[in-house]
C-alpha cells in the first residue's frame, strides 16, 4: 500500500479522499491555491503545500503538481473527479515521473475521452449506442444526409465534450449550419478539439449511469445503477440509486452491458457508463474514467467504499469483493446544493457563508468542504455540499430528504435547496417519470410560483434553529 498520497483537487472531494487516505493509514497530501489557504482540505491533509500562479488555473499546472509530488515524496496522485482527473497527457506525465496515477491507464482515458471513439469501442463490445456516427463529420451535406437517414431530431457533439458544452440539437434541415458551425466552435474552445460527430437524438430520455471498478487482475464489477434524470442544461441537480420504475429486465441488460463495455477495455479503477433509457431501450452515453459527484448514493446502498477499493485497486491489489458479494439495500438520494440562485436562473452566488449547519440524522450524510466563515470562491465549481440521504424504500428516503434539506442550515449566499424541496414535491417525480429535459422544460414554467413557497419552508426552520 502507498505510504503518501498527494491530492491533485480541492473541496468537497479533497475532503473525501484525505479521509479514505486515513483510514487506509496513508498520509494525504493537500495542495492549495493563494485563496484556499484556510480551506478544510488543507486543515485536515497531513502535509500541504501551496500552488503559485492564478487561483483559476494553478489546479490544472500539471508540472507544478508533479515537481511538488516528488519534493514531498508522494508515490502516488488522486485527482478526484474535475481538474485532472481525466486527463490522459497527466496519467502519463505520472508515469514517467514513476508517480502512479489513481485511475485507469492514459491510454483508456484518452480512449474514452474522445465520444467518437467510445462510441465505436462499445459499439464493437455489443453494447448498444444510439444511431449515429462512428467517423467525425465536416460538412453540412453530411449532417443532412445522416438526419435524413435518422430523422430529425438529431444532436451534433463535440467529440471532447460534456457537460452540455459544444451541443447542439437539430429538429430541422435549415439549422443545420449554423447548428454545425456552433458545435465546432465551442468543441474548438473549451476542449481545444473541433471534432464533431451526430447521433440521434432522444426527446423524453432517462439519464441511467452505472458504476463498474476493475482491478489489474481481470475482475470487474458493477455496482448497480443510478437515475441522474433530474438535471438542468444537462447540470445534474439530484441522483438516486436504485432507479425508479426501470423495467427488470431492461435493469439485468444495462448492467451486464455496462460490465461487457468496461471488460473490453481492460479497464482497472472505479468508473462509471452512462446511459439513455426510452422505453425499453438503453443506449450507451459516455464513459467516465474516475469517480463520480454522485458516488456516496452508491456507497450508501452497497456499503462499498468506493473511493478505498479505487486506491487498493491502484496499489495493485484485487478488488475486496465480488460480484456475488454485492447487492442494493433500501434507497439513496443525493441533493447537490450548489451556490446558485434559482430565482435568477441559478445564477452563481460567491460570497461568505455566515452560518453553516449540517443536518444531524442517523441516516444523513454530508460530503462539504463548507464550515462558518467559509468563502464560496468565484473560481471554481458552485458545489456547497452533496447532502445523502438512505431509506428503507424510495418513499422513505424522500421524507428523510425533505426533513434533511429543511434542517440544512445555510447563510450568506443563495443556495439550491428551495428547488430541491419543491422538486421532491413535483407529482412527476413522485411517481419517477422524470426525464432528462423535464426539470427544464415543465418544472421550472412554475417557479416563480413555487419559489417564495419553498424558500419560506426552509426559512422557518432557520428561524426556530
Amino acid at each position: 500500500m502507498f505510504k503518501k498520497v498527494l491530492i491533485a483537487n480541492r473541496g468537497e472531494i479533497a475532503v473525501r479522499i484525505i479521509q479514505a487516505c486515513r483510514e487506509l493509514d496513508i498520509l494525504p497530501v493537500a495542495i492549495f491555491s493563494e485563496p484556499d489557504q484556510d480551506s478544510k482540505h488543507v486543515k485536515l491533509a497531513a502535509e500541504t503545500w501551496k500552488l503559485e500562479g492564478a487561483p483559476n488555473q494553478v489546479y490544472l499546472d500539471v508540472e507544478q503538481i508533479i515537481n511538488i509530488a516528488k519534493k514531498c515524496k508522494a508515490e502516488a496522485i488522486h485527482p478526484g473527479y474535475g481538474f485532472l482527473a481525466e486527463n490522459g497527457d497527466f496519467a502519463d506525465l505520472c508515469a514517467k515521473n514513476d508517480i502512479t496515477f489513481i485511475g485507469p491507464s492514459s491510454d483508456v482515458i484518452k480512449m474514452m475521452g474522445s465520444k467518437v471513439e467510445s462510441r465505436r469501442v462499445m459499439a464493437k463490445a455489443g453494447v448498444p449506442v444510439v444511431p449515429g456516427t462512428t467517423d467525425p463529420v465536416t460538412t453540412v451535406d453530411e449532417v443532412k444526409k445522416l438526419a435524413t437517414e435518422y430523422g430529425y431530431p438529431v444532436a451534433i457533439k463535440a467529440s471532447a465534450g460534456g457537460g452540455g458544452r459544444g451541443l447542439r440539437v437539430v429538429r430541422k434541415e435549415e439549422e443545420v449550419e449554423n447548428a454545425l458551425a456552433g458545435a465546432v466552435r465551442e468543441g474548438s474552445s473549451y476542449f481545444g478539439s473541433g471534432e464533431v460527430y451526430v447521433e440521434k437524438y432522444l426527446d423524453r430520455p432517462r439519464h441511467i449511469e452505472v458504476q463498474v471498478i476493475g482491478d489489474n487482475h481481470g475482475n470487474v464489477v458493477h455496482l448497480f445503477e443510478r437515475d441522474c434524470s433530474s438535471q438542468r442544461r444537462h447540470q445534474k441537480l439530484l441522483e438516486e440509486s436504485p432507479a425508479a420504475r426501470l423495467d427488470p429486465k431492461v435493469k439485468a441488460e444495462l448492467l451486464s452491458s455496462a460490465v461487457k463495455g468496461t471488460k473490453a477495455l481492460g479497464y482497472s479503477s472505479a468508473g462509471t457508463l452512462e446511459f439513455l433509457v426510452e422505453d425499453d431501450r438503453f443506449y450507451f452515453l459516455e464513459m467516465n474514467t474516475r469517480v463520480q459527484v454522485e458516488h456516496p448514493i452508491t456507497e450508501m446502498v452497497t456499503g462499498v467504499d468506493i473511493v478505498k477499493e479505487q486506491i487498493r485497486v491502484a496499489a495493485g491489489m484485487k478488488l475486496s469483493f465480488t460480484q456475488e458479494e454485492t447487492s442494493q439495500r433500501g434507497h439513496s438520494i443525493e441533493c447537490r446544493v450548489n451556490a446558485e440562485d434559482p430565482n435568477k436562473n441559478f445564477l452563481p452566488n460567491p460570497g461568505t457563508i455566515h452560518n453553516y449547519v449540517e443536518p444531524q440524522h442517523p441516516w444523513s450524510r454530508v460530503d462539504s468542504a463548507c464550515y462558518p466563515g467559509y468563502t464560496v470562491l468565484p473560481f471554481y465549481d458552485s458545489l456547497l455540499a452533496k447532502l445523502v440521504v438512505w431509506g428503507k424504500d424510495r418513499e422513505e428516503a424522500i421524507a428523510r430528504m425533505r426533513l434533511a434539506l429543511t434542517d440544512f442550515i445555510i447563510e450568506g449566499v443563495a443556495t439550491t435547496i428551495p428547488f430541491h424541496l419543491a422538486l421532491l414535491d413535483d407529482p412527476n417525480f413522485l411517481s419517477g417519470e422524470v426525464t432528462t429535459n423535464y426539470v427544464e422544460k415543465e418544472m421550472m414554467k412554475n417557479w416563480k410560483e413555487l419559489g417564495p413557497k419553498y424558500e419560506k419552508k426552509n426559512s422557518q426552520t432557520l428561524a426556530k434553529s
